[in-house]
C-alpha cells in the first residue's frame, strides 16, 4: 500500500513540471512580443524625429511679429542734479519728501534734526500724557462745542487711519492727530481757571514745542525736480556739460559696478532734472560706427519698458569703439537708483506680416512668397519692409505702388494680397509654380 502511494506521488510530479514549463514559454513569448512592439515604436519615433531634422515641415504659417536690430551694451547714467546740504548734518535727517517723489523749487525736502531733538520729543510725550489726564478730570470744557467738533475730527480720523497702509499717508495723519489734540488741550486750558495746572502744561508742552522748531534746521530745493537721496559723489563730475571729455578709459576708471544700487545717504540729498536724462555707452558694432547725431533710437530698460531715445553726441573712442551719448525723456525715475547699467540698444524695430527669410525669393529685384492653400500654390509679390536675420516683415502692395512698378490694371485686379495666418512654403521653387 505504501509502495502505491509512492509511486503516485513520483508520476505526478514530472507532470506538473511539465505544465509549469508551458505556462513559462507562454510566460515568455508575450514578453518577447511586448519587447518587439516597443521596439518598434521606439524605431517609429526615432525615424519620425529623424525626418523632422533631416527635412522640417516646408510650410509656415503668417503670423503677427515684431522684429528688433538690437544689441546689449553698458551705459554710465549722467544727470542734471544738484546736491543740497545744510550745515547741522551730523544731527541726522528727516525726510519731509520721500524718495522719487517731485519738489517745487523752495520747497522743504528734509530736515536736521535739533541738537536735543530726543530729549525734548520724550518731554513733550510725557507732558500729553499729563495733558490728556487732566483734561478727562477738567469738566469746563465738556459744553464747548469747539472741542466736540474737534474730538469728532478725530474719531473720524482714527477709523480712516484704519483703512490706510501707505507709511506717509499714515504718518500725515498722525501728524494731523497731534494737531487737532493740541488744539483741544489749548482750548480745554482757556477754559479753565486762571493759572490752572492745565494751563501751565500747556505753557510748558508750548516752550518745548518751540525750542524743537527752532532748533531744527529745514533744506530746501533750490529748483523743481526729483528729490533723491542716492547721492554717489559723482553728481559734480558726470554732467551734461562734460560729454566731450567723456572716454572708455575715463568711464571705465571710475570703477563702478553694474546694476549696483546707489546707497542712501543720510546727510545730505539732490534735486534731478525730470524732464532728460542721459546715458553714455560704447559700442563696436558696426551699427554705432555708422551711426549720425540725431538718429532716432529706441533703448529698453531693465524693467523691459522701452523708450525713445535719440544720439546727440558721437565720439569715436578707437578704431574699434565709439562712444556715444543717448538723449532720453522717458523712464528717467526707473534710473534714479543708478549709475552704471546694463540695457538694449534697439537701433530699429518693425512690427507686422512676419514670415521667415528663406520663405521669400526674389524674382526680377521683386519679392515673392508662394501660399498653399486647398492643396493649390500661388505666387505673391509681397514688399519686405524690414528684413532681420532669419525673420522679414512683409506687406501687401497697394495698387498705386503696383502702377509704379508697371503692372497692368487685369495684373492689378487679380493681386493675391498676402494675410495673416496664410500657409506659405519654405525654399519654394517658382519654376514648379504657375
Amino acid at each position: 500500500m505504501r509502495q502505491e502511494k509512492q509511486e503516485k506521488q513520483l508520476n505526478k510530479g514530472p507532470i506538473e513540471t511539465k505544465q509549469e514549463q508551458i505556462e513559462t514559454r507562454k510566460k515568455l513569448k508575450k514578453r518577447i512580443i511586448l519587447y518587439i512592439v516597443l521596439i518598434l515604436i521606439l524605431s517609429y519615433l526615432v525615424y519620425t524625429l529623424y525626418l523632422l531634422i533631416k527635412q522640417p515641415t516646408d510650410t509656415f504659417t503668417v503670423e503677427e511679429g515684431k522684429l528688433y536690430l538690437e544689441e546689449t551694451d553698458i551705459g554710465y547714467v549722467i544727470r542734471d542734479e544738484q546736491v543740497v546740504k545744510g550745515t547741522n548734518y551730523k544731527n541726522g535727517m528727516e525726510q519731509i519728501i520721500l524718495e522719487g517723489e517731485k519738489a517745487a523749487k523752495n520747497e522743504a525736502i528734509f530736515r536736521y534734526y535739533s541738537q536735543n531733538e530726543e530729549n525734548l520729543k520724550k518731554n513733550i510725550e510725557e507732558l500729553d500724557v499729563k495733558i490728556q489726564e487732566a483734561m478727562e478730570q477738567n469738566n469746563n470744557y465738556s459744553n464747548n462745542s469747539d472741542i466736540k467738533l474737534i474730538e469728532n475730527q478725530i474719531d473720524e480720523k482714527m477709523k480712516n487711519m484704519n483703512k490706510i497702509t501707505d507709511v506717509a499717508v499714515l504718518e500725515e495723519y498722525k501728524k494731523e492727530i497731534d494737531d487737532l489734540v493740541n488744539k483741544k488741550a489749548k482750548i480745554a486750558g482757556e477754559s479753565s481757571p486762571q493759572g490752572s495746572y492745565l494751563k501751565q502744561l500747556i505753557e510748558e508742552r508750548k516752550n518745548y514745542e518751540s525750542q524743537l522748531n527752532s532748533g531744527a534746521e529745514y533744506v530746501k530745493a533750490p529748483k523743481s525736480g526729483i528729490v533723491s537721496y542716492k547721492v554717489d559723489g559723482l553728481e559734480e563730475t558726470l554732467t551734461p556739460d562734460c560729454f566731450s571729455e567723456l572716454s572708455k578709459e575715463y568711464l571705465e576708471s571710475l570703477n563702478l559696478q553694474t546694476g549696483k544700487v546707489v546707497a542712501t545717504n543720510e546727510e545730505c540729498g539732490k534735486i534731478i532734472d525730470n524732464f532728460v536724462c542721459y546715458i553714455a555707452t560704447i559700442s563696436n558694432s558696426e551699427n554705432a560706427k555708422q551711426a549720425k547725431v540725431g538718429d532716432k533710437i529706441k533703448i529698453r530698460l531693465s524693467n523691459n519698458e522701452e523708450v525713445p531715445a535719440e544720439i546727440i553726441n558721437i565720439a569715436n573712442d578707437s578704431e574699434s569703439d565709439t562712444l556715444l551719448m543717448l538723449k532720453i525723456e522717458k523712464g528717467i525715475k526707473e534710473l534714479i537708483n543708478y549709475r552704471k547699467i546694463s540695457f538694449d540698444l534697439i537701433w530699429w524695430d518693425a512690427q507686422g506680416l512676419k514670415v521667415p527669410n528663406q520663405a521669400i525669393v526674389k524674382e526680377n529685384d521683386l519679392n515673392y512668397v508662394v501660399r498653399k492653400r486647398a492643396g493649390y500654390l500661388n505666387k505673391m509679390l509681397v514688399k519686405v519692409t524690414k528684413e532681420g536675420e532669419s525673420y522679414s516683415i512683409v506687406e501687401p502692395y497697394e495698387s498705386e505702388e503696383l502702377k509704379e512698378l508697371g503692372f497692368s490694371n487685369e495684373e492689378i485686379a487679380n493681386y493675391k494680397k498676402i494675410s495673416l495666418y496664410d500657409e506659405i512654403v519654405l525654399n519654394p521653387d517658382l519654376s514648379k509654380v504657375e
